[in-house]
This record gives structure tokens, C-alpha cells and sequence, in this order.
């Protein structure tokens, strides 16, 4: 379990983590930061550094998070979808009529509301004009679509980033909902999951626990006056403190892991969803190649070594957020700054990356394989030590390994490559899972280490399908001063 207390030198960890978030109000990046590290147990570090306007700055000081408010949008509608209220498929239009979509030419069509969700709806990116219509009326909101708004691309076609797509989101709930968007998320997801420091109006927080927001002039900062909420509340306008946002971000994460059974408001299986690439993202220009894509209200990346970080930024006139963490180990991190656009993900970024060096370079203790795979490695080590077994290959092998090789073929493989090996020292041999993220404690595809005179045997086996779990490809090789490899299965 990777625990923040576990790490090492976490004390050490912690104290570099926070010198990136004051290094930030040092640099005059933001006038105020705050942040928060998490893990399965929740928050393991919370502080903060800087100006957040006339009162001081603490664990329940409030911040716009912007965008970040999208994935609460996402969470709504999918519970409309998963109480059978709409279905992903059908048109925004059937719920929002006064959208004219205008591609392709000639047979026009309307975006899904799953094509906005993953911000494939084919609206045009709209950061700095949307960020100023939250307050916007619903009249006025229509009165906008009624005179037309431009598609980029036609819908389903690729990811484009859309603020316009989530406030017609924030339309569909309201409709189907039967209230306002505030109003239905504040009922059926800040309550039941306890987000009591969550809400939309920064008119009803008390004054000395609301953070400020700053436009940078100069060398100076100046204050930025507050925004309702209104149509466009959808696209950002939550207001949270880091803790709040913590547990938002743990209840999202922990559906990866055996305890999501507690499910909330929303399944373990639609939380994976929302943290699932819905729709590919390509790479910037003059950058490597990755796994990138946009699930519902939320930005997945497939980091090689990390596994799934799951994320999504804020930026509002007055603010930055960023809260980001990793799938398979529930590290994560949550940060705002009190400063327009500031660019809260990059500290963040850079803290996680702390963290999840730490966690992947410090010994863990190696999963127990389940009984299934007990029994297949004893196989597997009576053929290495004792030699060939038709019947025992029969126990541990699907019918495919005998007509993918005659057992006959594969015999004379391992008895050469047991005379290469030499000596074998069964004491030392290990088992370790080759399946991250798989059943089983990753078991489904294993190998098995076993030192021996000339170097060391490695076996790869891969699990088939079929209950009683058997082996449908396994090969064997010899590491040593003279590599040999000699394949006893095939993929």
C-alpha cells in the first residue's frame, strides 16, 4: 500500500514538495498558494504560502477551482444517464432545441451529449470569452444560441476543448433535473458525499474565508471582483477548499481499488468511466507521441511508468487550479493559486512527480499469488527441475500449447535448455505478476525467476480464459554470459 508515511525519507519528501508551492509566491507566480497531498487515507500534508487577500489564509480558505468544476458536471450527468433520465446518445438538441448545429455542410448534425462530455462536440475552444459569462442569465444564454454560434469541426470527429459544450450540459441538467445546476449538484453530490465547504456562489461564503483573486499589473496584484452563478456555472464555477476537493478527488480515485464497492452517488464502475479516454487527444507539435485523452470532465494521460494519471486544470480572471493524481497508487495532489490563469499545474505536476518517484523507487512488498497460480507454478518447477511430463504439462497447459508445439519438440527444448543451465537453486526461486491493473493481484500474465549455475532461468506465462485457470503461452529463457532463449509456447 503506497502511504505517504511509507515513502522514503518522507519527511525529507515533504519538506521538498513544499518548497515547490512557496517557490511560486517567491517568483511572484501568485499572490497566494495552496495545496494538499493525498493518499488512501486522505490528506498527509496541507499548507499554504502567500496573500490571499485581507485574511489570512487556512485549511478551510475557499478558491474558485474553474474547470476543475467540470468533472462535478460530468459526475451529474452521468447520474441523470445511470437513473435511465437521458442516454448519452441522443442530441443535445432533443434538450437544448435552440442549438443550430452547421456541420458538415449540407446535412448538418447535432453533437451527443457524450460527444460534448469528452469535448468532441466539434464547438470551437472558447477559454477567454466563456471564462466571462458565468453570471449570465438563461435568457441571455439563449438569446446567444439563438443567433448561432460557430462549429469548428463536425461532431465526434476530434477533441477540441469547449467551455460552451459543458454549459449546455449545465442546460440538460437543469431540464432533466427539474432545478438549477447548482442546486441539483449541491443535492445529489456535495451532500451525499459530505462536501459541505463545496458550493457556487462566493457571495455566501463568509468574507474571511474566501480567497481573493488578483490580476497581475506590474509588479503588483490587483483585486478582481467576484462572478455569480448563473448559465455557465457548469463550465467552472464551483467554489471549494482544499480538503473538499481532496475527498471529491479520493471518491473519484478509489473506484480502482477494491474499497470503490462503496459506491456514493455514482457506481465504481461509472467513476472508471469518467476516468477512461473517451476521446484521443493528439500530441502538441515538437512533442513525443503519448496516450492522451479527455473521459467525462477529466484529462487521462498513460504515463510509461507511472500507469494512469488522472487530472484536470482551472483557470478563471482571479484564479488557477490543478488537481492530479495516479490510479494505481491513490497518490495525488490538489493546489490552488489566488492569480488569473496562473498555471496551478505546474507545481502540481512537479510535486506528483515527487511523490511518485518516491513511491515507484521504494521497495514494496511482493503480491501473494492467489492458490490458482500456486499450482501452476508448481507444475511449471517440476518440469524445470524433474524434466518433461506429458501429464503434468496437461494440468498446467490449455489444449492450445500442445498444438501450437508438440509436447515432444518442446520436451527437447527444455532438456537443452537444462543441460545450458547447470545447477538450479530452487530456494531462490521467485514469482512475480506481470498484469498491472489486472485481477488477481496482476497475476494473469507472470514470470517466474530461478538462479541457476550458468545465470538465471526466466519464465514468462501468460493465463488463458477458460476456468480452471490454466497457462495458454509460456516461454523459457537462459540470462547468463551466453544468452539462450528457447520458446516452450507461443501468444
Amino acid at each position: 500500500m503506497h502511504l505517504f508515511s511509507h515513502l522514503p525519507q518522507s519527511d525529507i519528501l515533504a519538506t521538498t514538495i513544499a518548497e515547490i508551492f512557496s517557490q511560486r509566491v517567491q517568483q511572484k507566480a501568485t499572490p497566494g498558494i495552496r495545496f494538499a497531498l493525498f493518499d488512501r487515507s486522505g490528506t498527509v500534508l496541507e499548507n499554504g504560502f502567500g496573500d490571499v487577500g485581507a485574511h489570512p489564509q487556512r485549511s478551510h480558505t475557499r478558491f474558485r477551482i474553474a474547470s476543475c468544476t467540470k468533472s462535478f458536471t460530468a459526475a451529474a450527468m452521468l447520474l441523470l444517464r445511470d437513473r435511465g433520465r437521458l442516454s448519452l446518445d441522443e442530441p443535445v438538441t432533443r434538450y437544448v432545441p435552440a442549438l443550430r448545429p452547421t456541420l458538415p455542410i449540407g446535412q448538418p448534425t447535432a453533437p451527443t451529449l457524450r460527444m460534448l462530455l469528452s469535448m468532441a462536440g466539434g464547438l470551437p475552444t472558447d477559454d477567454p470569452w466563456a471564462d466571462r459569462q458565468e453570471s449570465l442569465s438563461s435568457a441571455a444564454f439563449d438569446a446567444i444560441l439563438d443567433e448561432g454560434v460557430r462549429f469548428a469541426t463536425t461532431p465526434g470527429t476530434r477533441y477540441e476543448y469547449a467551455n460552451l459544450g459543458y454549459a449546455l450540459l449545465g442546460r440538460v441538467i437543469e431540464v432533466v433535473g427539474g432545478q438549477s445546476y447548482p442546486a441539483f449538484v449541491a443535492d445529489n453530490l456535495l451532500a451525499p458525499l459530505g462536501l459541505h465547504e463545496t458550493g457556487f456562489d462566493p457571495a455566501t461564503v463568509p468574507v474571511d474565508r474566501m480567497a481573493t483573486g488578483f490580476r497581475k499589473i506590474g509588479d503588483g496584484w490587483q483585486p478582481l471582483p467576484f462572478t455569480g452563478p448563473g448559465a455557465f456555472s457548469a463550465i467552472g464555477g464551483c467554489v471549494t477548499t482544499v480538503g473538499d476537493l481532496v475527498r471529491w478527488a479520493d471518491w473519484l480515485s478509489v473506484a480502482f481499488r477494491p474499497e470503490g464497492a462503496r459506491d456514493g452517488p455514482l457506481s465504481a464502475a461509472t467513476r472508471r468511466e469518467m476516468q477512461s479516454i473517451q476521446c484521443a487527444i493528439a500530441p502538441e507539435p515538437g512533442k513525443d507521441v503519448g496516450l492522451k485523452g479527455y473521459g467525462y470532465g477529466l484529462v487521462v494521460e498513460q504515463h510509461a511508468r507511472f500507469g494512469p494519471i488522472i487530472s484536470h486544470s482551472g483557470g478563471y480572471p482571479g484564479f488557477s487550479s490543478h488537481m492530479r493524481w495516479n490510479a494505481q497508487t491513490g497518490l495525488g495532489v490538489v493546489v490552488f493559486e489566488n492569480a488569473t490563469y496562473s498555471g496551478a499545474w505546474e507545481p502540481a505536476s512537479a510535486a506528483l512527480n515527487q511523490l511518485l518517484n518516491a513511491a515507484f523507487s521504494a521497495h514494496v512488498p511482493a503480491a501473494t499469488p492467489p492458490a490458482a497460480i500456486h499450482e501452476l507454478v508448481a507444475g511449471l518447477r517440476r518440469l524445470l527441475l524433474d524434466g518433461w511430463d506429458d501429464a503434468v504439462a496437461d494440468a498446467i497447459f490449455l489444449e492450445n500449447v500442445a498444438l501450437d508445439q508438440p509436447y515432444a519438440e518442446r520436451a527437447a527444448d527444455l532438456a537443452d535448455l537444462r543441460a545450458r543451465a547447470g545447477a538450479m537453486d530452487e530456494g531462490l526461486m521467485t514469482v512475480v505478476p506481470r498484469d498491472p491493473g489486472g485481477t488477481d493481484s496482476g497475476f494473469g500474465r507472470f514470470e517466474v525467476h530461478l538462479p541457476c549455475a550458468a545465470g538465471e532461468i526466466i519464465l514468462k506465462a501468460f493465463c488463458g480464459p477458460p476456468e480452471p485457470l490454466k497457462i495458454q503461452s509460456v516461454s523459457f529463457s537462459l540470462a547468463g554470459k551466453h544468452p539462450l532463449q528457447t520458446t516452450l509456447g507461443s501468444a
